[in-house]
C-alpha cells in the first residue's frame, strides 16, 4: 500500500507496530481507534479542505484536535463519552509520536494536555422492569427473524453484556448444562462467567436450532448473526433495539426513554439487580467492573435502594420461547483502517 504523507506513514506504524505488535489490543479497540482516524480524515477534508492524502504531521496541532472534538459534538452529535473515547485514541497516537518525532515533541505534548470533558456519571438511560417487559413483548416469536431478535435482546439484558462482548460470542461460549452460563470476554480480553436463566436458555436454544448453530461444526462461528447470516455488528445491534423501542414508546412513552442504546440494557440489568436486593459485589462481578466505584453509580441512581428490596431479581421480563417453526486519492488507508479489528 502506497502511503504518500508522513502522517499516513506514522498512522500505519501506530496501528501495526504499536497497537497490534506492542500492546496487543483487542479487535474492539482496533475498530474504535480506526473509526477515530477515519473521522479525523473526514474532518480534515470537510472542514479544513485538506484531503486525506495531503494530511501531514504538521497539520495535527493542539487547535486542530480541539476543533475536531468540537465538530464531533456539534456536527456528528457525539455524546461527551464518545468525544472522550476519540480523544483517548488521538492521545495514544500523540504519546507514540513523542518517540518517533522528537524534534516536535512539544506539539504532541500540547495535544496530550487536552483534558477529557467531564461527564455526569450518575446520569444514564435505563428501563424499568415494566419498560423492559414492554419492549421485549413487541418482538414477534412466530418468525425466524423475530426469534433471532428476541434471543439477541433477551441475552443482552439477562447477561448484562457489553455490546462488544455479545457480538463476539460463539456457540462454544454458551453452556446449557446446569448451572447454565455464558463465558464473556470483556475489556482487555478479561474472561468472566455469567449465569443464564432457564427461559433465556430455551430462547437461545430455539434460535440456534433455527440457524443450525447447535452442531459441533458451527461451534466457533459467531453466535449472533444478522439476517444475511453474517456476524452481528454493534451498529446492527443498536438497529434491532430501535425496531422495538419505537412501537413500545408509542404505547407507553413514559416507560421508554427517547434514547436507548445497547448499553442501556446493561444499565437496566444492573439497576434491576440492585433494586431486588442483590449484593453490589455480585453485581460488580456480573458486569465485569474493575472498580467498585463504577458499580456504585447504580446504587446512587435510584432512591429505591433505601426502601425494601423487591421480592426477587428475576421477574418475568422475558417472554417464553415460541415452539412454532417457521488518505481521497489515498482511500486505501481509510479502507485499511476500516478493516482493522473486523
Amino acid at each position: 500500500m502506497k502511503i504518500e504523507t508522513d502522517f499516513g506513514k506514522y498512522v500505519t506504524l501506530f496501528f501495526t507496530q504499536y497497537l497490534v505488535g506492542e500492546r496487543g489490543v483487542s479487535p474492539h479497540t482496533l475498530r474504535s481507534y480506526s473509526d477515530t482516524f477515519n473521522l479525523f480524515y473526514d474532518f480534515m477534508s470537510l472542514v479544513r479542505s485538506v484531503p486525506a492524502h495531503k494530511v501531514r504531521l504538521k497539520d495535527v496541532t493542539h487547535q486542530t484536535i480541539k476543533d475536531f472534538l468540537f465538530w464531533l459534538e456539534k456536527e456528528k452529535n457525539n455524546l461527551v463519552s464518545t468525544r472522550n473515547i476519540r480523544l483517548a485514541a488521538i492521545k495514544s497516537f500523540s504519546c507514540f509520536m513523542q518517540y518517533y518525532d522528537t524534534m516536535h515533541v512539544g506539539q504532541w505534548q500540547a495535544i496530550l494536555a487536552i483534558k477529557q470533558k467531564k461527564i455526569d456519571r450518575d446520569a444514564f438511560s435505563y428501563l424499568t422492569t415494566e419498560g423492559m417487559a414492554l419492549l421485549l413483548s413487541q418482538i414477534p416469536t412466530d418468525t425466524r427473524d423475530g426469534r433471532r431478535h428476541l434471543a439477541i435482546l433477551a441475552f443482552l439484558y439477562d447477561s448484562g453484556a457489553r455490546a462488544s462482548e455479545l457480538v463476539n460470542l460463539k456457540p462454544s461460549d454458551i453452556f446449557f448444562e446446569i448451572p447454565a452460563h455464558a463465558t464473556l470476554f470483556g475489556k482487555g480480553r478479561k474472561r468472566r462467567i455469567v449465569p443464564l436463566q432457564d427461559k433465556l436458555c430455551a430462547i437461545v436454544k430455539k434460535y440456534m436450532e433455527d440457524w443450525d448453530l447447535d452442531t459441533a461444526d458451527t461451534s466457533n462461528r459467531p453466535l449472533f448473526m444478522n439476517k444475511n447470516g453474517r456476524k452481528l455488528t454493534t451498529t446492527g445491534l443498536a438497529y434491532i433495539i430501535s425496531l422495538y423501542a419505537s412501537p413500545a414508546r408509542v404505547l407507553r412513552p413514559d416507560l421508554i426513554p427517547g434514547k436507548l442504546s445497547p448499553h442501556s440494557f446493561r444499565h437496566s440489568k444492573a439497576m434491576h439487580l440492585l433494586q431486588s436486593g442483590v449484593n453490589i459485589i455480585y453485581v460488580r462481578d456480573i458486569l465485569g467492573h474493575v472498580s467498585m466505584k463504577t458499580t456504585e453509580i447504580y446504587a446512587r441512581a435510584d432512591s429505591k435502594q433505601k426502601r425494601e428490596a423487591l421480592e426477587n431479581a428475576y421477574q418475568d421480563l422475558i417472554p417464553k420461547a415460541s415452539t412454532d417453526g417457521v488518505w481521497e486519492s489515498d482511500q486505501e488507508l481509510k479502507k485499511w483502517l476500516r478493516s482493522l479489528g473486523r
